[in-house]
């Protein structure tokens, strides 16, 4: 009996420890597989007006950014760090504000050396520490580091010396900077796909919709087929990685509805707005083949897609008046201001998954906010020798923020180098004028040293209170110059 009995145990022993052994076997396929796949859809001059679903009079068809939001969250008090492109690119990658770089105002231009330390901390630095696969398509604008000759000619020929490779991407392909700045030539990784053979003369000496500047082109190099090249490799990138046992994560940095406005064939007419429209449908039709290939491959449950913008649209006055678009929607000025309509923008998150369908959240976020929220889905920390300018709205995303800290403060930076900081209702600018692009001030907006905005009871910024709420204007001034002088 007892010879029976210990038998027994021993079949039961053996077989918990080879069920164990099974078990720690599937952990471990099932652990690099636990952190959702995450593609981010950066557009490129995309205002706040332009979706229809988050302006219902907008005169651009966008069925597929509508749909995206049907199926997740729609964020209506998103803001971008800056209210230009490279500025904006610079906070997304590394979490943190674009001033604090070497970049004071302005973009970087065509031959500009990499603005971020290769030592930082930067969205796919992380993700690739904790397990993922990491890739770049589009436009990258925040400088590249080419290799010249002594009397400074670019070395095509040459690998870079810095690319986004040294960043945490494991993949690169994209163009240095936006489409209508040279050089016009693929980089794929550290190298130049094709050398440039040919000179472009560009296009409309002023910024007419066809608009970019002459430089080199490389002969694989169609300005009207980049978009559609950049959709191409990202699916294709996307296919590869589903045959991977590890989670992917693709930033596409689209190059539209930025100039020039040269929408394809198949696109014109599209819109009641424009070149402009017709391009801006072109851009949802891309939003539409990434979504409908993750759905193809089985992956659409298991990816978390963010779409968003650099920055506000450029769409001028005589534009909106033109086709009676409101690109910006209600909110006061344009791409390069300080004012609302030059850093809110459409911000749509979808995860089958997790996020709940058809949500909407008036929660503050900024694009800087991706390191922080992508360190807490991962489980990982932020370096302490990193400046908190990054806040995760995960909490948000998956509806458990009650009682969590959230962001109610930030601050902007406009193309000209201007600072605002919002708190909650009220905006502080510290300055006059728009600190940017905007056509016609409004005198009453520069008669005095800065402005005090409420957006709660004034949200398209006419009334300038500023002198007659001094103790809002003090604490909101300490605010901002605490986060300007933060150290790491």
């Amino acid at each position: 009996m007892f010879q029976l009995n210990l038998l027994c145990l021993m079949v039961l022993l053996f077989s918990a420890c080879k069920e164990k052994s099974h078990s720690e076997e599937n952990n471990t396929v099932e652990d690099k597989k636990k952190h959702p796949n995450i593609v981010l859809i950066l557009a490129d001059d995309l205002g706040y007006g332009d979706p229809q679903v988050y302006n219902p009079n907008s005169k651009i068809p966008t069925p597929n950014i509508d749909k995206m939001a049907n199926e997740g969250m729609l964020f209506t008090d998103a803001h971008t760090n800056s209210s230009v492109c490279t500025p904006t690119r610079y906070g997304i990658i590394t979490g943190q504000y674009s001033w604090r770089s070497s970049l004071k105002n302005g973009v970087t231009w065509s031959y500009d050396p990499l603005i971020i330390d290769t030592t930082s901390t930067t969205i796919a630095s992380l993700l690739k520490a904790n397990g993922y696969n990491t890739a770049a398509v589009g436009k990258w604008h925040i400088g590249l580091d080419w290799q010249k000759s002594e009397n400074d000619s670019v070395l095509f020929n040459k690998e870079l010396r810095k690319s986004p490779i040294n960043l945490g991407f494991n993949y690169f392909y994209g163009i240095a900077a936006s489409l209508d700045i040279p050089p016009y030539v693929y980089i794929e990784n550290n190298k130049v796909v094709e050398q440039p053979n040919g000179f472009s003369q560009g296009t409309s000496p002023t910024y007419k919709d066809d608009f970019w500047r002459k430089g080199p082109v490389s002969p694989d190099f169609d300005h009207y087929d980049v978009l559609n090249n950049f959709t191409e490799k990202a699916i294709a990138v996307i296919k590869e990685q589903k045959e991977k046992d590890n989670p992917f994560f693709v930033y596409l940095p689209l190059t539209a509805p930025h100039l020039p406005w040269i929408p394809k064939d198949g696109f014109k007419g599209k819109s009641e707005a424009g070149n402009y429209g017709d391009l801006t449908a072109e851009v949802d039709d891309v939003v539409g083949r990434i979504n409908k290939v993750l759905k193809e491959l089985n992956l659409e449950e298991e990816t978390l897609v963010i779409f968003t913008s650099d920055n506000g649209s450029q769409f001028s006055s005589e534009n909106m008046a033109k086709y009676n678009h409101k690109a910006n929607d209600q909110w006061r000025g344009r791409k390069g201001d300080i004012y609302e309509g030059g850093h809110r923008v459409p911000f749509i998150v979808k995860w089958p998954a997790k996020i709940k369908a058809n949500q909407k959240s008036d929660q503050l976020v900024s694009t800087t906010d991706f390191l922080a929220t992508f360190a807490e889905l991962v489980g990982a920390e932020v370096p302490t020798n990193e400046i908190k300018d990054s806040e995760s709205f995960l909490p948000v995303l998956l509806g458990n923020s009650e009682g969590k800290d959230l962001r109610n403060t930030m601050v902007y930076h406009s193309a000209k180098g201007m600072f605002a900081i919002r708190d909650n209702n009220w905006v502080l600018v510290d300055g006059k004028g728009s600190g940017g692009f905007l056509e016609a001030p409004d005198t009453t907006q520069i008669e005095k040293g800065k402005q005090l905005y409420n957006l709660e009871k004034d949200p398209s910024q006419q009334t300038n209170e500023y002198e007659n709420k001094e103790a809002v204007e003090k604490s909101l001034l300490e605010k901002l110059n605490a986060i300007k002088n933060a150290t790491k």
